[in-house]
């Protein structure tokens, strides 16, 4: 598997997403800013992997001025923090992973400054290990739900490019086929961005999981011929009544699921979870420029001037989802108690 994201000699180096499949090319961010403009402009996506390399962007925060005190240093990297958490608003994993190292930042009583950068080193690659093995985890869990030959369908990209290693819903897609429960996988190419196609297609068919690349809008069209057993798709924000927040166009698939009686999961790390809101009307959703609208991979598809909108993001009540998927076991209806349950759980349940 090709790794999104990997720091080496004081340098995050970050896979440009947006040249896939064409070309493989990462991106050398010394600053957080550097990795700032990396998430802002879509080279890096998917929620776990924006956190993470948020806090690899603190990181490098440490040593981007020359700081005489503890308390400079520690100004500095709130500030950088700050900076970092308003590349995207959607994604709750940003905040979750910038919170966590300001929360050891706000712990640190020393004075030495390369030690509190020492600390911050290791709660990043922390961070970076722990997503590996929650997400190998889920994918344990989610597999479970399979039965063998199913034909499944996902949208948007939930690999591990868009995590640090394994993959949310794509890793439970890799996990149920190497149990030999996946018989095919459609996927949708996923508009405007194109993560789908680009990204999602490329990682399965490197690893030679048998897939088919769909448009968005054909997604009714195989679901009413039988031949979809469930769609498994990730999620950005969880809140506690289990609407959740993932990339336009899967409140559309819930839709047709419901229809068809089809099973509806996602897949996401307990990290996704934001218990500060009630539901999913607490969700701020990312309007996009009409840019990535009117134009694929540069060249123009629309008549210049035309407008158009891009919300990111969009909300699929709980009541459509038939189970959410975690590192700590698979969480059943009724969301609204056993989200918190799920949440504050040390110790994986089913």
């Amino acid at each position: 598997m090709i790794k999104a994201f990997y720091f080496e000699k004081n340098t995050l180096k970050i896979l440009d997403q947006r040249l896939l499949p064409a070309k493989i090319f990462y991106i050398r961010c010394k600053t957080h800013g550097d990795v700032y403009m990396c998430i802002r402009n879509m080279a890096v996506r998917g929620a776990p992997a924006i956190g993470v390399c948020a806090s690899f962007g603190m990181l490098l925060a440490c040593s981007e001025k020359k700081i005489k005190n503890i308390a400079a240093m520690k100004k500095n990297l709130f500030s950088a923090g700050k900076y970092l958490v308003s590349a995207r608003p959607t994604a709750v994993n940003l905040f979750w992973a910038v919170n966590r190292i300001e929360e050891l930042i706000k712990k640190y009583r020393g004075g030495n400054t390369s030690e509190l950068k020492f600390l911050i080193q290791k709660e990043a690659h922390n961070m970076y290990e722990e997503d590996v093995s929650a997400n190998k985890t889920m994918g344990g869990y989610g597999a479970s739900l399979f039965k063998k030959n199913s034909v499944v369908l996902t949208h948007c990209n939930t690999g591990a490019l868009a995590t640090a290693g394994w993959g949310t819903a794509l890793g439970v897609i890799r996990s149920a086929y190497l149990q030999g429960k996946i018989k095919n996988v459609y996927v949708d190419e996923t508009r405007p961005y194109l993560q789908g196609a680009r990204i999602t297609a490329f990682e399965l068919f490197r690893e030679k999981i048998p897939c088919v690349l769909i448009t968005d809008n054909m997604a009714g069209y195989f679901m009413s011929t039988g031949g979809i057993d469930a769609v498994i798709v990730g999620a950005d924000r969880i809140a506690p009544n289990g609407d959740v927040a993932n990339k336009i166009g899967t409140y559309s698939l819930a839709v047709l699921c419901k229809h068809h009686k089809i099973p509806f999961y996602i897949a996401a790390p307990v990290s996704t979870i934001d218990s500060k809101i009630k539901n999913g009307k607490g969700i701020k959703i990312e309007f996009r420029s009409s840019k990535e609208v009117v134009t694929v991979l540069g060249k123009d598809i629309a008549p210049r001037g035309v407008k158009a909108l891009h919300p990111a993001f969009d909300i699929t009540p709980g009541n459509m989802i038939t189970a959410i998927i975690t590192e700590k076991g698979i969480i059943y209806p009724p969301y609204k108690r056993r989200v918190k349950e799920f949440e504050n759980r040390s110790t994986p349940f089913v």
